[in-house]
Protein backbone atom coordinates (compact mmCIF):
# COMPACT_ATOMS: atom_id res chain seq x y z
CA UNK A 1 0.00 0.00 0.00
CA UNK A 2 2.81 2.41 0.90
CA UNK A 3 4.56 1.71 -2.42
CA UNK A 4 1.35 2.34 -4.33
CA UNK A 5 0.76 5.66 -2.54
CA UNK A 6 4.36 6.66 -3.22
CA UNK A 7 4.01 6.03 -6.94
CA UNK A 8 0.64 7.77 -7.14
CA UNK A 9 2.24 10.87 -5.60
CA UNK A 10 5.25 10.50 -7.89
CA UNK A 11 2.94 10.16 -10.88
CA UNK A 12 1.04 13.32 -10.03
CA UNK A 13 4.20 15.33 -9.40
CA UNK A 14 5.77 14.09 -12.64
CA UNK A 15 2.61 14.96 -14.53
CA UNK A 16 2.65 18.43 -12.95
CA UNK A 17 5.93 19.28 -14.69
CA UNK A 18 4.63 21.41 -17.56
CA UNK A 19 7.03 20.68 -20.40
CA UNK A 20 5.51 23.36 -22.63
CA UNK A 21 5.97 26.15 -20.09
CA UNK A 22 9.52 25.08 -19.20
CA UNK A 23 10.57 24.68 -22.83
CA UNK A 24 9.13 28.07 -23.75
CA UNK A 25 10.91 29.77 -20.87
CA UNK A 26 14.25 28.14 -21.72
CA UNK A 27 13.91 29.01 -25.40
CA UNK A 28 12.75 32.58 -24.80
CA UNK A 29 9.27 31.97 -26.18
CA UNK A 30 5.97 33.38 -24.88
CA UNK A 31 4.05 31.59 -22.13
CA UNK A 32 1.90 29.02 -24.00
CA UNK A 33 -0.94 29.72 -21.58
CA UNK A 34 -1.10 33.28 -22.95
CA UNK A 35 -0.32 32.67 -26.62
CA UNK A 36 -2.10 30.96 -29.53
CA UNK A 37 -4.83 28.67 -28.26
CA UNK A 38 -3.52 29.23 -24.69
CA UNK A 39 -3.05 25.52 -24.18
CA UNK A 40 0.33 24.42 -22.73
CA UNK A 41 0.82 21.54 -25.13
CA UNK A 42 2.89 20.58 -28.15
CA UNK A 43 0.34 21.59 -30.79
CA UNK A 44 0.08 25.12 -29.45
CA UNK A 45 3.85 25.43 -29.02
CA UNK A 46 4.19 24.43 -32.67
CA UNK A 47 2.03 27.41 -33.66
CA UNK A 48 4.37 30.05 -32.32
CA UNK A 49 7.55 28.28 -31.27
CA UNK A 50 8.38 26.03 -34.20
CA UNK A 51 9.00 22.34 -34.69
CA UNK A 52 11.98 21.97 -32.33
CA UNK A 53 10.17 23.44 -29.32
CA UNK A 54 7.06 21.42 -30.15
CA UNK A 55 9.02 18.17 -30.50
CA UNK A 56 10.72 18.66 -27.13
CA UNK A 57 7.36 19.47 -25.54
CA UNK A 58 5.78 16.38 -27.07
CA UNK A 59 8.61 14.13 -25.87
CA UNK A 60 8.50 15.56 -22.36
CA UNK A 61 4.73 15.25 -22.03
CA UNK A 62 4.91 11.68 -23.30
CA UNK A 63 7.77 10.72 -20.97
CA UNK A 64 6.17 12.10 -17.82
CA UNK A 65 3.20 9.83 -18.45
CA UNK A 66 5.19 6.74 -19.36
CA UNK A 67 8.00 6.77 -16.78
CA UNK A 68 5.95 6.75 -13.54
CA UNK A 69 3.92 3.78 -14.81
CA UNK A 70 7.02 1.89 -15.96
CA UNK A 71 8.80 2.53 -12.66
CA UNK A 72 5.72 1.39 -10.73
CA UNK A 73 5.60 -1.76 -12.83
CA UNK A 74 9.29 -2.45 -12.18
CA UNK A 75 8.68 -1.94 -8.46
CA UNK A 76 6.04 -4.67 -8.51
CA UNK A 77 3.01 -2.44 -8.00
CA UNK A 78 -0.21 -4.36 -8.64
CA UNK A 79 -2.73 -3.69 -11.42
CA UNK A 80 -4.78 -1.30 -9.29
CA UNK A 81 -1.67 0.63 -8.29
CA UNK A 82 -0.60 0.90 -11.93
CA UNK A 83 -4.02 2.25 -12.87
CA UNK A 84 -3.90 4.82 -10.07
CA UNK A 85 -0.35 5.88 -10.97
CA UNK A 86 -1.37 6.31 -14.61
CA UNK A 87 -4.41 8.35 -13.64
CA UNK A 88 -2.35 10.51 -11.26
CA UNK A 89 0.21 11.35 -13.95
CA UNK A 90 -2.57 12.28 -16.36
CA UNK A 91 -4.33 14.46 -13.77
CA UNK A 92 -1.02 16.11 -12.95
CA UNK A 93 -0.71 17.22 -16.56
CA UNK A 94 -4.26 18.57 -16.63
CA UNK A 95 -4.02 20.24 -13.20
CA UNK A 96 -0.31 20.83 -12.42
CA UNK A 97 0.40 21.87 -8.85
CA UNK A 98 3.59 23.65 -9.94
CA UNK A 99 1.84 25.91 -12.46
CA UNK A 100 -1.33 27.12 -10.82
CA UNK A 101 -3.32 24.08 -11.97
CA UNK A 102 -3.33 25.46 -15.54
CA UNK A 103 -2.51 22.37 -17.56
CA UNK A 104 -2.81 21.00 -21.06
CA UNK A 105 -5.37 18.77 -22.71
CA UNK A 106 -3.48 15.56 -22.05
CA UNK A 107 -3.06 13.80 -25.39
CA UNK A 108 0.68 13.06 -25.22
CA UNK A 109 0.62 12.28 -21.51
CA UNK A 110 -2.37 9.99 -21.95
CA UNK A 111 -0.50 8.17 -24.70
CA UNK A 112 2.49 7.78 -22.37
CA UNK A 113 0.51 6.29 -19.51
CA UNK A 114 -1.43 4.00 -21.85
CA UNK A 115 1.84 2.76 -23.32
CA UNK A 116 2.97 1.98 -19.78
CA UNK A 117 -0.20 -0.06 -19.27
CA UNK A 118 -0.34 -1.81 -22.66
CA UNK A 119 1.85 -1.30 -25.72
CA UNK A 120 -0.80 -2.90 -27.91
CA UNK A 121 -3.50 -0.42 -26.88
CA UNK A 122 -1.05 2.46 -27.29
CA UNK A 123 0.01 1.25 -30.73
CA UNK A 124 -3.60 1.00 -31.90
CA UNK A 125 -4.32 4.52 -30.62
CA UNK A 126 -1.17 5.89 -32.28
CA UNK A 127 -2.00 4.30 -35.64
CA UNK A 128 -5.50 5.78 -35.41
CA UNK A 129 -4.10 9.25 -34.69
CA UNK A 130 -1.57 9.03 -37.52
CA UNK A 131 -4.15 7.86 -40.05
CA UNK A 132 -6.59 10.60 -39.07
CA UNK A 133 -3.87 13.25 -39.08
CA UNK A 134 -2.77 12.16 -42.54
CA UNK A 135 -6.32 12.26 -43.91
CA UNK A 136 -7.86 15.31 -42.22
CA UNK A 137 -4.77 17.30 -41.10
CA UNK A 138 -6.55 18.38 -37.91
CA UNK A 139 -4.73 17.49 -34.68
CA UNK A 140 -7.72 17.82 -32.38
CA UNK A 141 -9.98 15.64 -34.53
CA UNK A 142 -7.23 13.04 -34.78
CA UNK A 143 -6.79 13.06 -31.00
CA UNK A 144 -10.53 12.89 -30.33
CA UNK A 145 -10.98 9.98 -32.74
CA UNK A 146 -8.08 8.06 -31.23
CA UNK A 147 -9.36 8.79 -27.72
CA UNK A 148 -12.90 7.68 -28.54
CA UNK A 149 -11.63 4.36 -29.91
CA UNK A 150 -9.10 3.70 -27.12
CA UNK A 151 -11.63 2.08 -24.73
CA UNK A 152 -12.54 -0.31 -27.56
CA UNK A 153 -8.85 -1.13 -28.06
CA UNK A 154 -8.42 -1.58 -24.29
CA UNK A 155 -11.37 -3.97 -24.16
CA UNK A 156 -10.22 -5.85 -27.25
CA UNK A 157 -6.70 -6.36 -25.93
CA UNK A 158 -7.95 -7.46 -22.52
CA UNK A 159 -6.79 -4.63 -20.30
CA UNK A 160 -7.59 -5.50 -16.64
CA UNK A 161 -10.87 -4.09 -15.37
CA UNK A 162 -9.43 -1.43 -13.06
CA UNK A 163 -7.06 -0.22 -15.78
CA UNK A 164 -9.89 -0.21 -18.32
CA UNK A 165 -11.86 1.99 -15.91
CA UNK A 166 -8.87 4.36 -15.55
CA UNK A 167 -8.52 4.58 -19.34
CA UNK A 168 -12.25 5.25 -19.71
CA UNK A 169 -12.05 8.03 -17.13
CA UNK A 170 -9.02 9.58 -18.85
CA UNK A 171 -10.74 9.46 -22.22
CA UNK A 172 -13.78 11.20 -20.78
CA UNK A 173 -11.60 13.96 -19.30
CA UNK A 174 -9.59 14.29 -22.49
CA UNK A 175 -12.72 14.76 -24.58
CA UNK A 176 -14.09 17.28 -22.06
CA UNK A 177 -10.80 19.24 -22.19
CA UNK A 178 -11.23 19.43 -25.97
CA UNK A 179 -14.72 20.96 -25.75
CA UNK A 180 -13.56 24.24 -27.35
CA UNK A 181 -12.00 22.27 -30.20
CA UNK A 182 -15.27 20.39 -30.65
CA UNK A 183 -17.11 23.70 -30.97
CA UNK A 184 -14.60 24.84 -33.62
CA UNK A 185 -14.93 21.53 -35.45
CA UNK A 186 -18.70 21.82 -35.54
CA UNK A 187 -18.39 25.40 -36.78
CA UNK A 188 -15.83 24.41 -39.40
CA UNK A 189 -13.23 26.81 -37.96
CA UNK A 190 -10.76 24.41 -36.33
CA UNK A 191 -7.09 24.87 -37.20
CA UNK A 192 -5.26 22.41 -39.39
CA UNK A 193 -1.88 21.12 -38.26
CA UNK A 194 0.76 23.85 -38.33
CA UNK A 195 -1.58 26.83 -38.67
CA UNK A 196 -2.02 29.71 -36.25
CA UNK A 197 -5.13 30.62 -34.33
CA UNK A 198 -5.66 34.41 -34.23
Amino acid sequence: MFTTILFVILGYLAGSISTAIIVCRLMGLPDPRREGSRNPGATNVLRFGGKKAAAITLAGDFAKGLLPVLLARLAGVDETGLALTALAAFLGHLYPVFFGFEGGKGVATAFGVILGLSWLVALAALVTWLLMAFVVRISSLSALTAAALTPLFAWGFGLPGVQFAAVLFMVGLLIWRHRSNIRHLLAGTEDTIGTDRP
